[in-house]
């Protein structure tokens, strides 16, 4: 298990996003909407050289936080920051001034 979190960056990472975005029943957004928002949150922290080994950002894709309107929705911690309608432009609006900030 160790290896595995530190392979991730889970141990140095000062924030976690967690993303609604794989619904079994969609009801806050489709899937593709929340399939979209996770793909481009992947690929940019990835770009931005956030996550990794040495991360600064964890991020994990859940199937609902139980907010069920105006998603995709994401949580930031440890702030407990909220949001909703979390699409790409949404999200690098996060990126660049809740995480990167």
């Amino acid at each position: 298990l160790d290896a595995v979190t530190n392979r991730l960056g889970h141990k140095t990472a000062q924030r976690h996003i967690f993303l609604c975005a794989d619904q079994i029943k969609s009801k806050c957004c489709s899937k593709e909407v929340g399939m979209e928002s996770w793909m481009f949150l992947k690929k940019r922290l990835h770009e931005l050289k956030l996550t990794g080994p040495q991360a600064l950002v964890s991020r994990n894709k859940v199937s609902c936080l139980q907010v069920c309107r105006d998603g995709p929705i994401a949580v930031v911690y440890p702030e407990g920051v909220w949001y909703r309608s979390c699409t790409p432009d949404v999200l690098e609006k996060i990126i660049q001034q809740h995480v990167i900030g």
